[in-house]
């Protein structure tokens, strides 16, 4: 297929046609997305959870970002592909985030990156926008600020809150953001928000009413267990397939029918 846009992606949204998203990390299963028609990858910093098995996105670095982003791509050469800027990459100046956005987007081909926050970020999402870099956002629960949320929970059934979101999502947009993701808000405010909106809406725990909608792969697909927030669906049991796959393996080597003579080389 031909390589996705920014201009392709609002192409869509005008037409109102979904778009489909996938968080993932590694060659194999952006290859996957790639070969089914998948509009964009976000390479996300769950990787940290998910990959590396941490308890929270926030070790996660910026050179792990940039490996994992750089394998996404091999993967998924014409799919969107957005990165997420990790943790203190781009906090602690704006100077300083700009040349660690600047690394991800020349070194590992991404589209776009991805920050979080609302109008505490505008002012950094308006410098990159205007030197060429796209520029992701995202508000609701910020997973990066678990601890000052305290904990992981809907975010915006306060009417404070509400407004809060209200008033990120439109720095956001009048500082250029061309899509923010909306993560774990009530559906009646993302319906507010993405009627009329500018910017493209994509959902995860938002409801129905975004202009698509982006699960994590190894959630969809059952490879993760032991956690499943209400808004994830599963579409196999991929750790159940897994292990039995295992089972027969080691079964085989133990009882000598691996290898056969179908698998050995004379």
């Amino acid at each position: 297929m031909d390589g996705i846009t920014v201009r392709s992606l609002f192409k869509k949204k005008r037409e109102g046609k979904k778009i489909v998203m996938v968080s993932t990390y590694d060659y194999i299963s952006a290859k996957l997305c790639e070969q089914v028609g998948i509009d964009c990858i976000l390479v996300g910093d769950s990787l940290g959870m998910v990959f590396q098995g941490q308890d929270t996105t926030l070790p996660v670095s910026l050179e792990e970002m940039i490996y994992h982003a750089k394998a996404v791509r091999r993967g998924a050469k014409n799919t969107f592909v957005i990165v997420d800027m990790p943790f203190m990459s781009y906090q602690v100046s704006i100077e300083e985030a700009i040349r660690n956005c600047g690394r991800v987007i020349k070194e590992t081909g991404a589209n776009a990156v991805k920050i979080e926050g609302g109008e505490e970020v505008a002012e950094l999402v308006y410098r990159l926008v205007n030197i060429g870099i796209p520029v992701v956002g995202h508000i609701g629960f910020t997973p990066q600020s678990v601890h000052a949320l305290g904990g992981y929970r809907v975010v915006g059934r306060a009417v404070e809150e509400a407004e809060r979101v209200k008033s990120d999502f439109k720095a956001l947009e009048e500082a250029g953001a061309f899509m923010v993701v909306l993560e774990s808000i009530p559906k009646g405010l993302t319906k507010e928000l993405t009627e009329g909106s500018r910017a493209i809406t994509i959902g995860i725990g938002a409801g129905p009413y975004c202009d698509g909608q982006v699960l994590v792969f190894h959630d969809l697909v059952g490879l993760v267990e032991d956690i499943k927030p209400r808004f994830v669906k599963r579409y196999l049991e991929g750790a159940e397939l897994f292990r039995n796959a295992l089972n027969r393996f080691k079964s085989e080597v133990e009882s000598g029918l691996f290898p056969s003579e179908e698998e050995s080389y004379g």
